[in-house]
């Protein structure tokens, strides 16, 4: 808090001598400067000096306070005032001789081990200052000269120092006196006391330690082996088991062992885990589009969603979105999902617009890839976009895409008027771009035609003179693998895999043939061969 200023014309109190004031979160002691000036003054008497370094330290006194709040002296930084105050303190003693130092450092050395601590690191304070001297006179003298040059005054001498004759030596740094007061500092230190020994972690708590800690690599197979190989089975509770799904489904890590070890557990506890946890366990299957080996495996999840759909509808759907990127939906679970009381159930809660999402997506899986299926399906009005945006993914990436310079090239190549970037054909899938094509392969115009294939798909083509094809051109960019680099992940793969399924001729651009291509004149000859391939031409003289 502010002290109250006094009133106009009135003085703060004068701080004792051997006194310095403290700011915000420093500690206090006393100012050098003085401590300096009381042992000079008592260099004719060693037992003088002796007592003096043994008196008790002096209370803080303040000057009032500043713009900080603090109470410190006025005229520059913390630095500034002893530098100032040892100016005004050489101005006044007489010159001190060496002898003088080496009586008052032998003292030193002799009485600091009956000093306290906070004697200690005065003199600690005190040597660095004497030592520091002949810096602070080089300061001095480059401000007066300075000072003196600004002023005019070059024609008149510069104020001269008092001399400091052998005193600027000071003590140095490694000195016996710096050295027998550092190491009685260090003695008068409390001992700290012995780290903890580390514990004893087993398999399941070391996985569960190394899948906690933040700093944890991104590819550390091998060291999540070999701790779960060593886990006991009691060891492997559902919160590690989830951690572990949780990391590789979040960095792709398309592990097998490590996915059947996942696999196992849920078969072996799934008399104990509710449908909220085991969302999270089948998630990386998922995502890194693999069916384990284990073959209770889907047996197992089936129970789990007709023994809890009811209970949680978003973990419900949630391991169906699962289920269909591995194309294993169980039927049972599709007529429940899909009956009007788990709809109208769903659509009074805060999760309706991704669930009615979720079952959009599965009605369209239903359609285009369970012609067996006769069950009850999502009401038209029910249905949403699948994907009415980019995925996160790739628009957190999108500087490091090449759909920039793949677009430039095909207007290079094509004319813009014969492709469309970016549209979303129904139901809901992204194209990354969209070609159409008449029936002898010649690239029409996009807008004179149609872009869109009739959904859901017409059981027999179309009945025209010159039925046009839609040719889908697919980045596969790094981040749309697995980190081994070969395998889509489900989503990607679920995308092309309906895309085709709906009439559209698919165009896969994989990242190692684009990262490949040197310069845009290079890469339009690569586009010219993958579209040639296909049998498209275009132009007058067919690109």
């Amino acid at each position: 808090m502010r002290r109250p200023r006094g009133e106009p014309g009135s003085r703060a109190p004068r701080p004792t001598e051997g006194a310095t004031c403290a700011g915000p979160g420093e500690s206090w002691s006393p100012a050098p400067n003085s401590m300096l000036r009381v042992l000079l003054s008592a260099q004719a008497s060693s037992a003088r000096l002796s007592g003096l370094l043994l008196l008790p330290p002096v209370q803080p006194c303040c000057l009032g306070p500043n713009k900080w709040g603090d109470h410190r002296p006025p005229g520059g930084g913390p630095h500034a005032g002893p530098v100032q105050g040892l100016q005004r303190l050489l101005e006044q003693p007489p010159p001190v001789e060496q002898a003088t130092l080496q009586d008052l450092s032998q003292l030193i050395i002799r009485n600091c081990p009956s000093f306290d601590i906070h004697t200690i690191h005065v003199c600690l304070h005190l040597a660095a200052l004497l030592a520091d001297l002949p810096a602070q006179k080089t300061e001095m003298r480059r401000t007066e000269d300075s000072l003196t040059k600004t002023a005019g005054l070059q024609s008149r001498a510069a104020p001269s120092l008092p001399p400091l004759t052998l005193c600027l030596s000071g003590f140095p740094s490694d000195g016996p006196l710096m050295c027998a007061l550092e190491q009685e500092r260090r003695f008068r230190l409390p001992p700290k006391p012995p780290p903890p020994l580390p514990p004893i972690l087993r398999g399941g708590q070391r996985l569960e330690a190394a899948l906690s800690c933040p700093c944890f690599q991104r590819r550390p197979q091998q060291h999540l082996i070999r701790s779960l190989a060593e886990a006991r089975p009691e060891e492997l509770t559902p919160h590690v088991m989830v951690l572990l799904a949780q990391h590789l489904a979040r960095h792709r890590l398309r592990e097998p062992q490590l996915l059947e070890a996942i696999a196992h557990f849920l078969v072996v506890q799934e008399a104990q885990l509710n449908s909220k946890v085991v969302q999270k366990l089948v998630l990386p299957f998922g995502r890194l589009n693999y069916v384990p080996l284990e073959q209770q495996f889907m047996p197992c999840l089936e129970r789990i969603l007709a023994r809890e759909a009811g209970v949680a509808p978003l973990a419900t759907v949630n391991i169906l979105m699962s289920l269909c990127q591995l194309r294993c939906l169980p039927f049972r679970a599709l007529h429940f999902v899909f009956s009007p009381g788990f709809i109208n159930h769903v659509s009074g809660t805060p999760h309706a617009l991704i669930v009615r999402r979720y079952l959009s997506l599965l009605d369209t899986a239903v359609e285009l890839e369970l012609p067996g299926y006769r069950g009850a399906r999502l009401p038209r009005r029910q249905q949403v976009p699948i994907f009415p945006q980019p995925l996160i993914t790739d628009r957190a990436r999108c500087k490091y895409s090449h759909k920039d310079i793949v677009a430039e090239g095909l207007r290079q190549l094509l004319g813009e008027e014969k492709y469309r970037q970016d549209l979303t054909v129904p139901p809901g899938y992204s194209t990354d771009f969209l070609l159409c094509v008449s029936s002898c392969g010649s690239v029409l115009p996009v807008r004179a035609q149609d872009p869109f294939l009739p959904y859901p798909p017409r059981s027999c083509p179309r009945a025209t003179r010159d039925p046009a094809q839609r040719v889908v051109l697919m980045l596969r960019e790094r981040w749309h693998f697995c980190r081994d680099g070969r395998v889509l992940l489900g989503s990607r793969a679920l995308r092309e895999r309906h895309l085709g399924l709906m009439g559209y001729q698919l165009l896969p651009l994989p990242f190692e043939e684009l990262e490949s291509q040197r310069g845009l004149p290079q890469l339009k000859s690569y586009l010219r061969q993958k579209l040639q391939a296909l049998g498209l031409h275009w132009g007058p003289e067919g690109g």
